[in-house]
C-alpha cells in the first residue's frame, strides 16, 4: 500500500469540494477558517438574471412590494423626474445594487454627487471614448458638423464622429464671431481634423451652406483621402422649402393655417373633434 500522507495520519482528509486555496489551516485543535468568498463562489449573485431569490424576497407580501414601489413613485414625482427615466438601462441595476447591500444603505450626499461621483463618471466616459478612438484607427470614421442657432442668436456647431460601433460627441464650437467665409470655416475644420488624426478620417459631412461646400472642396484637394458629402437631412429641408414656395402649395398652406386657427380658437368645436376616433391624431393636445 502506498504511504499515507501527513493529513491522513493526523486524521484530517482534505475536502475535495472546497477550493484548497480558500481553506486555511490553523494550529492543531482549532477550527478550520473558511472565508465568505469560498462559500459565495458556489452560488449566483442575487442581482444576476435567473439567480436564486432570497427567502426574504420570496416571503414578501404584495402589500410590502407595493409599499416599496409607492415610495419610489413618491420620490420620482416629488423630484419631477420624467416617467421615461424608469425605462433607462441604468435604473434596474441601481436598484439591484441597493438590494444587494441590504438595509442601512445610505444614498450619496449632495457633495459626493456633485464632486466625487461626477468626476468618476466623467473619467469613465473619457475611458470609453478613448477605447472608441482605437477603432477609428483600424476602420476609419466620419466627422459630422451640426450647426444650429440658439435663442440668443449664437451660432453653434456640434462636431460628432460616426463609426460602425456608434457615434461620439467630440466638440462644440461657438462660431458667432466667425465671419461666414470659406477660409474661416476651413481653419475651424482643419484645427479639429488635426486633433482627430487625418489618417483615420474618411469623410466629412456638413450642410449645404456655401462656406461649407467651399471648405469641403479645399480639404479634399489638400487631403485626397477625405471626401466631403452634404447632409441628407439638410437637403430634404431645402427640397421641402422649395416645394412650399410653389404658388398652389403656398395657397393651400395658408388656407390650412386659417382652418387650424379657427378650430383651436373654438373650444366646443375642438372638444367635439377630440371625441371622434378618426380625428384623435389630427387634434392632439
Amino acid at each position: 500500500m502506498e504511504s499515507k500522507t501527513q493529513a491522513e495520519e493526523e486524521g484530517e482528509v482534505p475536502n475535495p469540494v472546497q477550493p484548497p486555496a480558500l481553506a486555511t489551516m490553523g494550529d492543531k485543535g482549532k477550527r478550520r477558517a473558511i472565508t465568505a468568498t469560498s462559500i459565495g463562489s458556489y452560488f449566483k449573485e442575487r442581482t444576476t438574471t435567473g439567480s436564486q431569490p432570497t427567502l426574504k424576497s420570496v416571503l414578501a407580501s404584495k402589500q410590502v412590494v407595493h409599499k416599496v414601489k409607492l415610495g419610489l413613485a413618491r420620490w420620482i414625482i416629488d423630484a419631477r423626474i420624467s416617467f421615461n427615466a424608469i425605462q433607462l438601462p441604468y435604473f434596474q441595476p441601481a436598484l439591484d445594487g441597493v438590494a444587494a447591500i441590504g438595509p442601512g444603505f445610505k444614498g450619496p450626499s449632495y457633495d459626493e454627487m456633485r464632486v466625487h461621483l461626477l468626476a468618476d463618471l466623467k473619467k469613465e466616459c473619457q475611458l470609453l471614448v478613448e477605447g472608441y478612438r482605437s477603432s477609428w484607427k483600424r476602420i476609419g470614421c466620419t466627422l459630422m458638423a451640426d450647426g444650429w442657432t440658439d435663442q440668443r442668436q449664437h451660432t453653434l456647431i456640434n462636431f460628432l464622429v460616426y463609426y460602425p460601433a456608434g457615434m461620439s460627441f467630440v466638440k462644440s464650437v461657438d462660431a458667432s464671431d466667425m465671419i461666414k467665409l470659406p477660409i474661416s470655416c476651413l481653419n475651424c475644420l482643419l484645427r479639429l481634423l488635426s486633433g482627430l488624426g487625418l489618417v483615420t478620417l474618411c469623410m466629412l459631412v456638413t450642410d449645404n451652406a456655401a462656406n461649407y461646400v467651399s471648405a469641403g472642396k479645399l480639404i479634399h484637394e489638400k487631403y485626397p483621402n477625405i471626401f466631403w458629402s452634404p447632409c441628407a437631412a439638410h437637403c430634404i429641408n431645402l427640397i421641402l422649402k422649395d416645394i412650399a414656395s410653389l404658388p398652389h402649395i403656398a395657397d393651400l398652406a395658408s388656407r390650412t393655417s386659417k382652418v387650424t386657427v379657427f378650430v383651436y380658437n373654438h373650444m366646443i368645436f375642438l372638444s367635439w373633434l377630440r371625441k371622434r376616433k378618426e380625428w384623435k391624431e389630427n387634434v392632439r393636445p
